[in-house]
């Protein structure tokens, strides 16, 4: 029980400022209106380290906050049972999140005419929308995510971990990497649970003028990160040395 509440918590927190920042960029009268990508980017590093930190203390160690890092700690050799109550916890946390992103814009909602801005506030959608690409891109992107967290974490041939007690910081950075080398394309979903709950929150809530939630897109940024974490486990298995 207590990973499934630190993943709930830790991905509330990841969802809430996460997709705060991206509200906060994109909805009409908001002081940080039209800031930018450098800044929704930043954004989502520091939510990923404040996820982690809120995760971490609250019962879940691994502080995953993400089915394709779940996954791919399965493949080498994880608790089935603790992978299914962190992707419980990850999925119930992200709509939570997102739920309190809309009560924390609310007048922002019917001042904002662009419903396409309202959905990028819950979750992402491509740049330009190829299916085969918008899927190789969220493959590489949460590629690079796990397998460089797992590099991060592993003792190296010297049976020392380099990460000590910056682990939440050097993910953080590689978060903040992504999204700027590789976030262009989709937007960089690289998290199921991050696109697809708040999805079904943006479907469910009575935001003015919001739209479609864009469901014909909506399983590439599902998809694609599970496979992009499943290869990285198997690869991680075969270069990386587990973590002490």
């Amino acid at each position: 029980m207590g990973v499934l509440i630190g993943e709930l918590l830790g991905t509330m927190i990841l969802v809430l400022l996460g997709n705060g920042v991206v509200a906060g960029v994109l909805l009409e009268k908001s002081k940080a209106q039209n800031a930018g990508w450098i800044v929704i980017t930043a954004g989502w590093c520091f939510a990923v380290m404040a996820g982690v930190f809120v995760a971490q203390a609250t019962g879940s160690g691994g502080a995953a906050l993400n089915p394709a890092v779940s996954i791919a700690v399965l493949v080498r050799g994880g608790d089935p049972g603790v992978f299914v109550m962190e992707v419980i916890g990850q999925f119930i946390g992200a709509f939570i999140g997102a739920v309190l992103v809309y009560v924390h814009y609310l007048p922002h909602w019917g001042e904002t005419r662009d419903p396409g801005l309202k959905l990028a506030s819950f979750s992402t959608g491509p740049a330009i929308r190829n299916t085969g690409t918008n899927l190789i891109s969220e493959i590489i992107g949460t590629f690079v995510l796990v397998f460089v967290v797992f590099s991060i974490f592993s003792p190296f041939q010297s049976g020392i971990s380099p990460a000590s007690n910056l682990g939440p910081y050097l993910v953080a950075s590689l978060v903040w990497g992504i999204g700027l080398s590789l976030g262009g394309p989709t937007g960089y979903a690289i998290n199921p649970a991050r696109d697809l709950a708040p999805r079904i929150a943006h479907a469910i809530l009575p935001i003015p003028g919001k739209g479609d939630s864009d469901w014909g897109y909506s399983w590439i940024p599902v998809v694609g990160p599970l496979i992009g974490g499943a290869i990285a486990g198997v690869l991680a298995n075969i270069f990386i040395l587990p973590a002490a």
